[in-house]
């Protein structure tokens, strides 16, 4: 056995199923040991997306998605990958290439020093000097990818250490790094705090980030909302804790998510902070989640609590567990009254739009691919407005949202639409992105006909980088500066290329029928919808 076949075996045994990636000649003894397994291979057609799908892989399953790209241009490529599954704590093991161990540091042919220039983005990174260390470091690649506050590993692999042959391959039973033990159980007198505040509160409110996903603890989540009634408030990560609809929900905090739930945020004295950053989109003064109320910081991640604005009660450990030992309390309150204000607040301040009916208004399209995708679909906003629209207007019943949050990276959705599909054959997948975002990423139709991977594409048409024309429309009176892509590509003309079915839709009377037949089959659909190159997300 070489290194190549004792990476194989480690991914085997780490039960995965698919890998993402590109190859070149110093990631290439590791594919040619992959065609004597049984994982499948994907080849992505940009290295940044093998990490994008690995991505949606993950997100879907609860699995550490893995990616395998060459040395040089196709590490450096990944990192933007890798970035935007740091910034969202999304757990990758992220494979590189490398040239011969003897020339590192000689800036031979495609040699970068991707651990280096990586070192940022990553949880925790590996460059190989031993092929016998493969077993140990794999193992741990995993292990500290998914446990704790989840992330993207980094393993450099030299080309001759691929080749070295191992002397014994042991796969260990368990990990132990003296350095990195993460806290699971909450703390039980932090605990009985936050019960004690609980008890006392009036107008108590979680708020729940992605992490509450990741961890597992959606559930548990819910359970303790309807028990004890509390109400809850989400980020743009922790969009499906909750269902949409569901009378304890009240929609997305931040620059862009609902006024009343800001300000159900503002006006509570006990806000229960879960799996999420104090991040300037959701929570752009951090002295208001401070200001006459106790603030209560949940996070599997020591470092996030106080980072930005220090919690009265900082508690670590992870979601799912805190809210199960939450459950066995005796808690003795009541909050009608609050809920009672809060539905009058979502009832009296929902905000109208005057769409142009010239076009398609973009509320009404995701509303109705919201009722009429299947429940338990998964929707992959991408970045820009139609993010934003996304967020406000797509109904999560008991499916999944899935999108960029942390870094916003254009181009996302295709790629982690496609691994989402991948992790789940049995969910109905559909990506939703700006004719900005689809062009980053719209070579992955070669990879979707490749694999015959069934990914529905809506793409929001206006000829505008629409997020970035806004922004220029209110700062800079309407002076516009490099955001006009009018004009190619002819999508009609790029999905007949591919052989993909193709559909445009121009006005609001067109949603219906042109949903029907794009939703109809389990088969890869690409639907072009014209939106009001002037339409506004506010």
């Amino acid at each position: 056995m070489n290194g190549a076949d004792a990476i194989v075996k480690c991914l085997e045994l780490e039960g995965i199923k698919e890998v993402f990636g590109y190859p070149g000649v110093a990631i290439c003894p590791f594919y040619n040991s992959i065609l004597d397994s049984e994982i499948s291979t994907v080849l992505i057609r940009t290295e940044q997306n093998a990490a994008h799908a690995a991505s949606g892989l993950a997100r879907v399953t609860g699995q550490v998605g893995v990616c395998a790209v060459t040395s040089g241009p196709g590490a450096t490529n990944l990192i933007t990958g890798i970035a935007t599954a740091f910034a969202d704590s999304i757990p990758l093991v992220c494979i590189t290439g490398q040239v011969n161990s003897e020339l590192l540091g000689s800036d031979v042919f495609q040699e970068a020093d991707i651990t280096g220039a990586a070192e940022s983005f990553v949880k925790y990174s590996y460059l190989v000097r031993d092929v016998n260390d493969i077993p140990r470091i794999f193992k741990e690649a995993f292990y500290v990818a998914n446990t704790g506050r989840k992330g993207p590993v980094l393993i450099d692999v030299p080309i001759d250490i691929q080749n070295a042959q191992i002397s014994k391959f042991r796969y260990p039973d368990e990990v132990n790094m003296r350095t990195y033990k993460p806290t699971v159980k909450g703390h039980a007198v932090q605990i009985k705090k936050v019960i004690r505040e609980l008890e006392k509160a009036k107008r108590p409110l979680i708020y729940a980030g992605g992490g509450v996903t990741l961890s597992g603890a959606c559930e548990e989540l819910r359970r303790f909302s309807e028990k004890f009634r509390i109400p809850v408030v989400s980020t743009m990560m922790g969009i499906g804790v909750m269902p949409t609809e569901h009378p304890m929900y009240f929609g997305m905090v931040g620059n862009n998510g609902k006024s009343y739930a800001n300000r159900a945020m503002n006006e509570s004295d006990l806000l229960i902070m879960v799996g999420a950053r104090v991040a300037d989109r959701s929570v752009n003064q951090p002295d208001l989640i401070t200001h006459d109320k106790v603030l209560v910081h949940i996070d599997v991640d020591p470092a996030e609590i106080g980072k930005n604005a220090g919690p009265t009660i900082p508690l670590v450990g992870d979601a799912r567990y805190i809210f199960e030992d939450f459950e066995k309390q005796e808690i003795d309150c009541e909050h009608e009254e609050w809920l009672h204000t809060l539905e009058g607040y979502k009832s009296s301040m929902k905000q109208f739009r005057k769409p142009n009916p010239d076009y398609v208004d973009p509320e009404a399209l995701i509303h109705r691919i919201s009722e009429k995708m299947k429940p338990d679909g998964v929707y992959v906003a991408d970045v820009g407005q139609n993010q934003i629209w996304s967020c406000a207007f797509h109904v999560v019943r008991e499916g999944r949202f899935l999108t960029s949050g942390g870094m916003g990276t254009m181009g996302y959705s295709i790629p982690a639409a496609m691994g989402a599909k991948l992790g789940d054959m049995s969910k109905q997948v559909i990506a939703v992105c700006g004719d900005g975002s689809f062009q980053m990423s719209m070579m992955e139709l070669a990879t979707i006909q490749q694999y015959h991977i069934p990914v529905k594409i809506v793409v929001l048409r206006n000829n505008y980088l629409g997020m970035v024309r806004e922004y220029q429309h209110y700062s800079y009176k309407d002076r516009y500066s490099v955001v006009d892509i009018a004009g190619t590509p002819h999508l009609d003309k790029l999905a007949e290329a591919y052989d993909i079915p193709f559909i445009r839709v121009s006005r609001n009377e067109e949603i219906d029928g042109a949903l029907d037949a794009f939703l109809k089959d389990d088969c890869s659909y690409l639907m072009e919808c014209m939106i009001d190159p002037m339409d506004l997300v506010k």
